[in-house]
C-alpha cells in the first residue's frame, strides 16, 4: 500500500533518470505531485508533463530533460521560517545556487528562490539537484 504520493513520485523520476529513460510514468497522480512537477519543470529539470486518465486515480506521463542527479521528497515536512530556508539548503543540497527547495508556502508551491522573492515561509516539502 502506498502511503505517500510525492515520495513514490520522486524515487520515480530518480530511477527512471538513472537508467537513461526519456519517458517516466508516475502514480498515482495528486495535486501535490502535479505541483511539485510544476515547478521543476520551471527550474529545468523536467520537460513537459501531461496529466492520463486511467479510470483510477490517475497517472502523469513526464518527459525528463536529464538533468536530475537527485531529488527525494522530505519526511517529515518542516516547518521553514525566511530565515531558515539558509539551514534547510546547507542541509539537503550539495552546493550554493546549486538545485532547489520546493516548499508549499500560502502562494502556492514554490520553490526556495521565489518563497524568498515573496518573502515568505512555507512546509519543506522536497528537494532536487
Amino acid at each position: 500500500m502506498l502511503s505517500d504520493p510525492l515520495s513514490n513520485a520522486m524515487i520515480s523520476l530518480k530511477n527512471y533518470e538513472l537508467t537513461g529513460k526519456n519517458d517516466c510514468e508516475i502514480s498515482p497522480a495528486s495535486s501535490t505531485v502535479r505541483e511539485v512537477l510544476r515547478v521543476m519543470q520551471d527550474a529545468g529539470y523536467v520537460g513537459s508533463f501531461e496529466f492520463v486518465d486511467d479510470g483510477k486515480s490517475g497517472k502523469f506521463k513526464v518527459k525528463l530533460a536529464g538533468k536530475i542527479n537527485n531529488c527525494r521528497a522530505v519526511r517529515p515536512r518542516y516547518p521553514v521560517k525566511l530565515n531558515e530556508i539558509e539551514k534547510f539548503e546547507r542541509r539537503y543540497l550539495p552546493a550554493r545556487e546549486f538545485g532547489i527547495l520546493i516548499l508549499s508556502t500560502p502562494y502556492g508551491v514554490l520553490s526556495h528562490t521565489e518563497a524568498r522573492k515573496k518573502n515568505t515561509g512555507g512546509v519543506l516539502l522536497s528537494y532536487v539537484y
